[in-house]
């Protein structure tokens, strides 16, 4: 049995464009939270991803046109997460990060809607991320939670927007629009909503198409001068759960839940603008 008649996730949609290109959707209501289930599949189709010598790109895009990823699901049992099968000496979600970034595949990050905290350590992690104009948003809103980004965020975001802009970016813990996002470098491009189906999918056309060997050694090339060594990220890791592991970490996560985090309302949609006046409330 092959792994497309096996594979049979709940959380994630494979569709087979070709034999050379495939497209993953994301599609877990009612915001597309990464959690245990979306990190078990994800695991799994890495685990394919890592021997298949045929397919040239994977597109990652989402379902909800409002909601790529919100963001990790902050309700997640992390005992749960940390045994499923991955890398020893990683996280669960350090693995995966660490996985996409290396595959052969070239992978993009097709973002229409809003990604957040470990959604945007997602696309940061792939090769190329495309963003809507009008619908996209990025942040890392981890400092809110007196924490570091653990998925390697802030080992990934120098590369592509600077130093400074980095700073700003992890920070400020504020949205960035899909213009502002394409200027910093945050993104490849911000394209207009009605034009973003057709450009996301003549592009990964056109790549899919080129020689497999030949894409494997530029992504080689490429890498050998913009990516850090795997060891690093597992001290990004580290230091995000030392921070988030702190008593009064377990106060802010209450005061979001209880003003509608997790949920699809208007602290998901504005939380890169709402997320300090709730972090920084006096308990």
């Amino acid at each position: 049995m092959s792994f497309l008649d096996d594979f049979n996730p709940t959380q994630l949609k494979l569709t087979v464009e070709s034999p050379t290109f495939w497209r993953v959707t994301f599609d877990n209501p009612p915001i597309n939270v990464i959690g245990l289930e979306m990190m078990r599949e994800l695991k799994e189709l890495l685990t394919e991803l890592e021997q298949n010598d045929t397919v040239n790109v994977v597109v990652f895009d989402s379902a909800d046109p409002d909601f790529y990823i919100a963001h990790y699901d902050v309700e997640v049992d992390n005992d749960a997460a940390e045994a499923l099968p991955g890398t020893p000496g990683y996280t669960a979600w350090v693995d995966i990060t660490v996985r996409i970034s290396k595959l052969n595949a070239v992978t993009i990050a097709a973002i229409r809607g809003i990604t957040r905290g470990a959604g945007s350590e997602l696309v940061l992690a792939m090769d190329m991320r495309f963003a809507s104009l009008e619908k996209a948003k990025l942040a890392q809103v981890e400092i809110a939670l007196k924490a570091v980004t653990g998925g390697g965020a802030s080992g990934r975001l120098p590369s592509l927007v600077g130093r400074g802009r980095t700073m700003e970016i992890l920070l400020g813990g504020e949205d960035f629009d899909g213009a502002l996002a394409e200027r910093y470098g945050y993104v490849n491009r911000a394209i207009p909503d009605a034009e973003f189906e057709d450009f996301i999918t003549a592009f990964a056309r056109r790549v899919s198409g080129w020689d497999h060997q030949a894409i494997v050694e530029v992504k080689a090339f490429i890498d050998k001068y913009t990516r850090l060594p795997d060891a690093e990220y597992p001290l990004h890791s580290d230091a995000y759960w030392a921070g988030v592991s702190r008593p009064e970490v377990g106060g802010i996560v209450g005061r979001l839940l209880e003003s509608g985090m997790q949920q699809r309302g208007p602290l998901e949609y504005n939380l890169g603008r709402d997320i300090a006046t709730i972090a920084q409330a006096q308990a």
